[in-house]
């Protein structure tokens, strides 16, 4: 397993050795977002043939234990590999896994029926991938939230700086809030719910510190990602104790927050996808990972025969894989325009959200 420490010194490596392109703010414009500089060229020179050659793809994908209709995590995941599907004609489909007993057999299963480039979504299926990986060296895969300290040539990590987005969406709710307290409700501790949490009290922090607040938050987790009525109580309590904002990454879990949100006539905030659809008048805004947007340009790019394998690649607002929604009817365009702000120096490099504890410290410390 890997240390937080070893993580971010692998990320800081990958970011080193490979240049990111920029494109434009942070909300969600729908532009089609850019990935390593030393791709495009080459990606140019194959635009011609990119049609036909995506057409002997099958790309499959595996869920973690969430399931496909999550409406957030897994969910993000299939939409992308249907944009996919749609724009290149090459066959796709996915398998769900209800426990992590079933990710070792499930993508067995697509590497056995032809699929030539394997996803699995999510960290939890880590182990489970690399050892269908090194049993099928002929098949490609890859996988969401997670870097391998030493992956196989046909393995491809995709990890998000989901830091990015979560301090965003942090100093709106800073803003927004009239109690000064909100919440923070996460689905099981890890280096990836890491990001999530310390982005995002670091968020309310800078919010603080800038606009004279004193804005507290809590935090409570439920241990897993699939227990609504958990994290719904969990929410409820919270609520009562006078949070009127929650941040609920938490995966399925999060929709119990989201429901205890309508309930009590306070906001949340929702993650991963714009989760606007569940509650308009609820959902303030979202913190949006875009699976989608990961999956589908990995996808298009392995279909053009470029090197992939064996490579960490780190999307986040830079390359327009995370950010915010554009539409905000429950605060201020005056807010709005600010967090865009933000958005803005988060990409200039001259403000970076901290991933973990310890960057959360050294954070607040410079403050």
């Amino acid at each position: 397993m890997w240390t937080k420490n070893r993580f971010q010194t692998w990320i800081w490596m990958v970011a080193i050795g490979f240049a990111l392109m920029g494109c434009g703010g942070c909300g969600d414009s729908g532009a089609e977002p850019k990935l390593l500089k030393e791709w495009t060229a080459e990606k140019e020179l194959a635009e011609a043939g990119a049609q036909a050659a995506n057409r002997q793809y099958r790309v499959g994908m595996i869920t973690d234990v969430g399931g496909v209709k999550d409406q957030g995590f897994n969910q993000s995941a299939w939409e992308g590999l249907v944009a996919y599907q749609e724009q290149t004609g090459a066959k796709v489909d996915y398998m769900e896994s209800s426990t992590a007993e079933e990710f070792v057999p499930n993508l067995t299963a697509l590497a056995e029926n032809g699929y030539t480039l394997c996803w699995g979504v999510g960290y939890q299926c880590a182990d489970a991938l690399l050892t269908v990986a090194e049993q099928y060296p002929d098949v490609n895969f890859a996988i969401i939230d997670n870097a391998y300290e030493k992956a196989p040539d046909n393995v491809t990590s995709v990890v998000f700086r989901a830091q990015e987005p979560s301090f965003v969406v942090g100093y709106i709710a800073a803003c927004v809030s009239k109690t000064g307290k909100v919440g923070f409700v996460g689905g099981a501790p890890g280096e990836i719910i890491d990001q999530f949490q310390y982005g995002y009290e670091a968020g309310v922090q800078y919010a603080n510190h800038v606009l004279h607040l004193n804005t507290e938050v809590f935090v409570e987790y439920v241990g897993d990602f699939v227990n609504d009525t958990l994290g719904g109580q969990i929410a409820d309590t919270m609520y009562e104790n006078g949070c009127d904002i929650i941040y609920a990454a938490a995966g399925g879990a999060g929709l119990g927050v989201i429901a205890s949100a309508g309930r009590t006539g306070n906001f949340v905030i929702g993650v991963d996808k714009d989760q606007a659809s569940l509650d308009p008048e609820h959902i303030l805004t979202s913190g949006m990972k875009k699976v989608d947007v990961a999956i589908q340009r990995v996808s298009q790019d392995y279909a053009r025969g470029l090197a992939i394998g064996g490579r960490v690649l780190s999307f986040g607002m830079t390359e327009g894989a995370v950010g915010i929604p554009e539409h905000h009817e429950n605060y201020s365009d005056e807010v709005y325009d600010s967090a865009i702000g933000i958005c803005d120096q988060i990409k200039a490099g001259t403000l970076i959200p901290p991933a973990n504890e310890q960057e959360y410290a050294a954070f607040v410390e410079g403050l």
